[in-house]
């Protein structure tokens, strides 16, 4: 089986990982152009180019698609029987869909039609979901609007910070599409059209991770799960950005006001919600190092009364 994969970041290493474990043929990788990143201006491939490379693949990444006809061409002519694309990061013109012989197929992490778009996870985890899951589908023009070939159901813990989650959606999701790739080529499943109300997550924005401390406790703190890996939580202290990287809700306190500091201890950070407190545990001032609360306090002049600002 001839496979041509897309896909970009970390979370779409292991997909493309399982695909050479279980002996299919991927004579091409295409991902996204190397990226210059940090303060020293380092120009950086996507994780999944890296992994190509160190595995012998041929690696493309072309910097745009639409009218591309040269590396049209280049597809057409490996004669591809799939596509599998993992957070590639662009959508795929309609003259590149209809190229695999058998169907380009798309792994989303979650419950299609629930959170289509860029942030599945992050969405899902932020507006509180119990569970979530993976879709292996059809790709289609639309933005993840294909039929379905299978899904399958992931819990999402109340303590699920967003690695957590994304580590158990790639070990159900691996899975899942080796049986969805193996099965549809043997007719053993047939694709079947999304049912049920749709709900969108968009591309997260650096201004999504601003905390509003007239939001209740546990509103903030999906919020800290969910944005963990970028852009990380954030407020703003005595005008000195401050990000959140862990925090715990505590719903049974209420005696300040919101954005409020109620409580210096040792290890023990306390700030009042809209409703109920939110004890902070690993904390970043703006330009320093990630530190424990703990260690933040020793070298913070903090007082109770001070206040984190909307």
């Amino acid at each position: 089986m001839k496979i041509i994969f897309w896909g970009s970041p970390e979370f779409a290493v292991p997909f493309l990982e399982a695909l050479l474990r279980k002996g299919f043929s991927v004579p091409l990788v295409v991902t996204q152009p190397d990226k210059i990143k940090g303060r020293g201006k380092k120009v950086s491939p996507t994780p999944v180019k890296e992994f190509a490379l160190e595995h012998g693949l041929q690696v493309e990444t072309p910097d745009r698609l639409r009218g591309n006809k040269e590396f049209l061409k280049k597809i057409k002519e490996l004669e591809p029987e799939f596509y599998v694309v993992v957070a590639y990061g662009k959508f795929l013109p309609s003259e590149f869909l209809q190229v695999p012989v058998k169907a380009p197929i798309n792994v989303h992490a979650s419950l299609l039609p629930r959170y289509r778009g860029a942030a599945p996870m992050q969405w899902a985890i932020m507006n509180g979901e119990r569970e979530t899951g993976i879709t292996i589908m059809i790709m289609n023009e639309k933005m993840d609007e294909g039929d379905i070939l299978l899904q399958e159901r992931v819990p999402i813990r109340f303590d699920d910070y967003i690695f957590d989650l994304e580590e158990r959606l790639i070990r159900v999701g691996a899975d899942l599409l080796i049986k969805s790739l193996i099965d549809f080529s043997s007719g053993r499943i047939e694709p079947v059209p999304q049912k049920g109300e749709p709900f969108h997550a968009p591309l997260i924005k650096k201004e999504d991770g601003k905390i509003d401390w007239e939001k209740d406790a546990v509103f903030i703190y999906n919020k800290v799960r969910a944005l963990a890996r970028w852009p990380v939580a954030f407020s703003f202290l005595r005008g000195i950005r401050i990000s959140i990287h862990k925090a715990i809700p505590v719903r049974n306190i209420n005696q300040g006001k919101p954005g409020e500091i109620i409580k210096i201890a040792k290890e023990e950070l306390l700030v009042q919600t809209g409703d109920g407190v939110l004890s902070l545990i690993e904390i970043q001032r703006s330009g320093k190092k990630r530190l424990h609360v703990k260690d933040f306090l020793a070298g913070a002049r903090l007082k109770v009364g001070d206040f984190f600002e909307n």
